[in-house]
C-alpha cells in the first residue's frame, strides 16, 4: 500500500542527515580491575612511606639540617653551572659536527667521524682526568705561536688556566658534543630530501637551507633526546668530584667524609637531584609540546589537565558519519 511504502531517496537522505546531527552520548565502560590495581599501588606506596619515615637510621633531622645549608647550596649552584656550560658546548659543537658529518667533502666528514669515534669510545671519567693533568703534556708554561718557527705570540700558565672547574666543563662538554652530533644528524636525516631540493631551487645556499629550512623541522626529533641528555648531564656532573670539584655530590661526600653521616648526606644530594630533574622534565615536556603543534592533530594533555581528568568524568560525544550520497538525488 501507499502508506506502507518507504520514502523517496531524497527523503531517506534528509532523515539520515537529521539523525546524524544528533550527538550520541556514550557512557564509558566500567573497569573495576583498574580501581583494584590502583588501590593496591596506593596501599603499598603508603606502607613504603611509613616505613621510610619511621626508620630512625635515615636520620631525617640531619637531612633537614644539611638540606639548605650554605655548602650544599653552593655545590648545587656549581652543579647547575657545569650542566649549563657543558650542554652549551655540547649542543653548539654537536650541531657543527653533525653538519660536517653530512658534508659531501670527504676530509670534513672524516674529521667529524674521528672526533665522534674518539669521544664516544673513551670513558668520560678518563677524559676528565686527561684535562685535569693536561699541564703534564704541555708543560707548566706552554707557548702559543707558529709551529716549527721561533715566533711566539704569548705564554700562559697551564695550571692557572686549566683549573678543576675548567677541566670538568671541557671534559663533559666535549664528550657531550659527540653524542649531540649523532642526535642532530638523526634529526636532519628525518627531514625529507624534497625540502632541501626546494630550498636549493629557490637559490638558497647550503647554510641557509640548513638554518632556515632543515633545522626548524628537525627540532621535533632532536628535542626529546636532547632533554634526556640534559638530565643525564646533570647527574654525570657528579663525576667532577673525582677531580676535586666541589659540586653537589662532591660537597656531600666531603661533609660525610668528615662527619661519617653518610646516609643522610646521600639523601640530601638525591633529593636535590630529583628536584632539579623534575623541573627539567616539566620544561622538556612544554618545549616538546610547543614544537609538536604542526605535526599532531591533538596536543598531549598538560600535567594539570591530566590531574583534572582524574577527578572528572568526561562523556565523549561521537557523531555519526555523514550519510552516503545517493545517485540521482538533489543535494543542493
Amino acid at each position: 500500500m501507499d502508506g506502507e511504502r518507504e520514502g523517496s531517496p531524497v527523503e531517506v537522505v534528509a532523515s539520515a542527515g537529521e539523525r546524524s546531527a544528533e550527538a550520541i552520548k556514550a557512557i564509558p565502560v566500567r573497569h573495576p580491575s583498574r580501581w583494584i590495581a590502583t588501590a593496591f599501588v596506593v596501599f603499598f606506596a603508603v606502607l613504603f612511606l611509613i616505613a621510610v619515615a619511621s626508620n630512625k637510621r635515615f636520620e631525617w633531622g640531619v637531612v633537614g639540617h644539611y638540606f639548605t645549608s650554605k655548602s650544599i647550596l653552593q655545590g648545587l649552584v656549581v652543579t647547575l653551572e657545569l650542566t649549563v656550560l657543558a650542554m652549551a658546548i655540547g649542543i653548539t659543537l654537536g650541531i657543527v659536527l653533525a653538519v660536517m658529518r653530512l658534508s659531501p667533502v670527504p676530509i670534513v666528514s672524516s674529521a667529524a667521524w674521528v672526533y665522534i669515534w674518539f669521544f664516544r669510545g673513551t670513558p668520560v671519567l678518563v677524559q676528565l682526568f686527561f684535562w685535569e693533568f693536561l699541564a703534564f703534556l704541555t708543560g707548566p708554561n706552554p707557548a702559543v705561536g707558529i709551529p716549527l718557527t721561533h715566533i711566539v705570540f704569548f705564554h700562559f700558565n697551564a695550571n692557572t688556566v686549566i683549573t678543576g672547574f675548567t677541566a670538568a666543563v671541557l671534559g663533559l662538554g666535549l664528550n657531550e658534543a659527540a653524542y649531540m652530533a649523532e642526535i642532530v644528524r638523526a634529526g636532519i636525516l628525518s627531514v625529507g630530501e624534497g625540502q632541501t631540493e626546494a630550498a636549493q631551487s629557490l637559490g638558497m645556499t647550503r647554510l641557509q637551507t640548513m638554518r632556515l629550512i632543515v633545522l626548524p623541522q628537525a627540532m621535533r626529533v632532536i628535542l626529546p633526546p636532547t632533554g634526556n641528555e640534559t638530565i643525564s648531564m646533570l647527574k654525570t656532573s657528579a663525576l667532577a668530584s673525582d677531580i676535586a670539584v666541589l659540586e653537589l655530590f662532591g660537597t656531600a661526600r666531603a661533609i660525610f667524609g668528615r662527619t661519617f653521616q653518610t646516609m643522610p648526606l646521600l639523601i640530601v644530594a638525591s633529593i636535590w637531584y630529583l628536584i632539579v630533574t623534575s623541573v627539567l622534565t616539566v620544561g622538556q615536556f612544554y618545549v616538546e609540546r610547543y614544537f609538536a603543534r604542526g605535526s599532531t592533530r591533538m596536543l598531549p594533555p598538560t600535567p594539570i589537565q591530566r590531574l583534572r581528568a582524574l577527578f572528572t568524568r568526561n562523556i565523549t560525544k561521537f557523531h555519526a558519519p555523514p550519510p552516503p550520497i545517493m545517485p540521482g538525488a538533489d543535494h543542493r
